[in-house]
């Protein structure tokens, strides 16, 4: 019996597990959605044991269709997310997700409570809204009761684990995106810890991605059809194992992705925080490697949004059929531009106030301007991102697209117009899920290292070049694009305190 390495993605919109043999062929593949909850404006939360569920259905099914022995599963997942455990591993309420806003008050009281800048020296990040202990805080403020039965916070994919192995333990790469991970050690911060007042027995143990993590139990291992005592690996946060999955696992190699979020992802060897705080530096999926990461929160959410809107109005309308009519618009949108800021905005703005907006409206523009004007406010968003990682010392040898939307010829001309460089696509995109495979594979001792692991990446070998003709158009656009967050903020702050 051939081998299979096992990858499970716990996404935001649903789970997906791929096998893939040692040479880096999937073999089988498997999806399950799980719904989004948004009990309020600016609120996000999911049901933890709707994972559980969905993880079990797409596990059982690539296990069965790959036909293989598997050597290794590896987990990876949304990051920043907050599982509310009791004493008896039973759930608080829902868990609050990446793209949650809710947590602002409480984001600023741990920027006054720590001062900003020892909060970059430590963590390499801001206090942002999306992170994990700004919601542990919001748990303490806003449900006291909730938090007084807390025992076990865990990330998203560190949940299913405790579920198939019942071993509390996170990674770096994932830790890090919580707010209280000493970036440079590589572990919780107990300064941070005593100043927010959190007792690190609520935290899981943190090791390398590529370390065994536990190892299946029994009972999980047989609904599962895998053999009890199979190796888990620590895993990533998704874009950490998307990188592993991509070959991000050098510096110069930069990854763009337009999936729900849109990412700028770079490999950085040491850690170079932003004393901005504008671009996060983390933990890579490489032992004692970094990363640079920018995130644009509506990426191909946005065009989800436009897609969903044009369906209620009686369209028939899917994205194949948005691309075409995007493609049929000139470079520019004829003078129109999109704010893509529908849940607030990361990088650069750090605003979870900031509004998404059309700019430039004329009778003359169509179905098809809109569209295309959307997608390309959503890649100034990422050139943005890409921008500020070159300020912050990132060499750029090459762009790798990843995503949903590198399967879209427009989404990655858009990107290599817009960037001015050259893009390429991995030949397998099957995004972190991918990459959590590899990082199995390290675990279970069918690769030596990480590097190695991704060696079996293969590259499509024809790339997207620039359209010299697009450039200025641009360049132009990205100026005008970036004037109109200055000159509309405290008119999207005044909307926001009427919504």
């Amino acid at each position: 019996m051939s081998q299979v390495l096992l990858g499970l993605d716990l996404g935001t919109t649903g789970a997906r597990a791929l096998a893939v043999t040692p040479g880096g062929e999937v073999v089988a593949e498997a999806t399950a959605s799980y719904p989004l909850l948004t009990p309020r404006p600016g609120w996000t939360e999911q049901r933890p044991d709707d994972w559980l569920e969905a993880s079990r259905e797409v596990l059982r099914r690539a296990v069965a269709e790959s036909g293989g022995e598997v050597a290794a599963l590896g987990l990876t997942g949304q990051m920043h997310g907050s599982v509310f455990l009791d004493s008896a591993d039973r759930v608080v309420r829902p868990a609050l997700l990446w793209n949650d806003q809710r947590t602002h008050r409480q984001a600023e009281a741990i920027t006054s409570r720590v001062g900003g800048g020892r909060l970059l020296q430590i963590t390499g990040n801001a206090a942002l809204t999306g992170f994990q202990a700004p919601k542990l805080l919001w748990l303490r403020d806003e449900e006291p009761a909730a938090y007084g039965r807390l025992a076990t916070v865990l990330l998203p994919k560190d949940y299913v684990r405790l579920w198939l192995t019942g071993e509390r333990v996170t990674d770096a790469s994932d830790a890090s995106g919580t707010l209280l991970l000493d970036l440079r050690r590589r572990t919780w911060s107990p300064e941070l810890l005593d100043l927010l007042e959190l007792p690190i027995e609520w935290f899981p143990n943190v090791l390398e991605s590529p370390d065994p993590a536990g190892r299946l139990r029994a009972d999980v291992a047989a609904d599962l059809g895998l053999p009890a005592g199979t190796t888990v690996a620590a895993g990533a946060g998704d874009n950490a194992a998307a990188a592993v999955g991509t070959g991000i696992v050098r510096e110069g190699l930069v990854s763009s992705s337009v999936g729900t979020s849109g990412v700028v992802f770079a490999h950085t060897d040491l850690p170079l925080p932003d004393p901005s705080g504008r671009l996060h530096a983390f933990c890579h999926a490489v032992p004692g490697a970094y990363h640079l990461m920018s995130v644009t929160l509506s990426a191909e959410g946005s065009l989800r949004w436009w897609r969903d809107l044009l369906a209620e109005a009686g369209g028939e309308v899917d994205y194949d059929r948005l691309a075409g009519l995007a493609a049929a618009v000139p470079p520019g949108s004829d003078g129109l531009i999109f704010l893509p800021y529908l849940t607030g905005e990361r990088t650069p703005h750090l605003d979870p106030f900031a509004r998404g907006a059309y700019f430039g409206l004329t009778a003359t523009h169509g179905v098809a301007h809109l569209t295309r004007a959307l997608m390309e406010g959503v890649v100034y968003s990422l050139r943005e991102c890409l921008d500020l990682m070159t300020v912050a010392g990132v060499r750029v040898e090459e762009v790798r697209a990843t995503g949903g939307g590198a399967r879209s010829r427009i989404w990655r001309q858009l990107q290599a117009d817009v960037y001015g460089l050259q893009v390429r696509r991995p030949v397998a995109e099957q995004g972190p899920a991918y990459g959590a495979a590899l990082l199995a594979g390290v675990a279970g001792g069918v690769y030596r290292d990480v590097a190695e692991a991704s060696e079996v990446v293969a590259i499509e070998p024809d790339s997207v070049e620039p359209d010299p003709d697009a450039r200025p158009v641009y360049e132009e656009g990205l100026r005008l694009y970036r004037s109109l967050y200055t000159s509309t903020r405290s008119a999207m702050h005044a909307l926001h305190k009427l919504s």
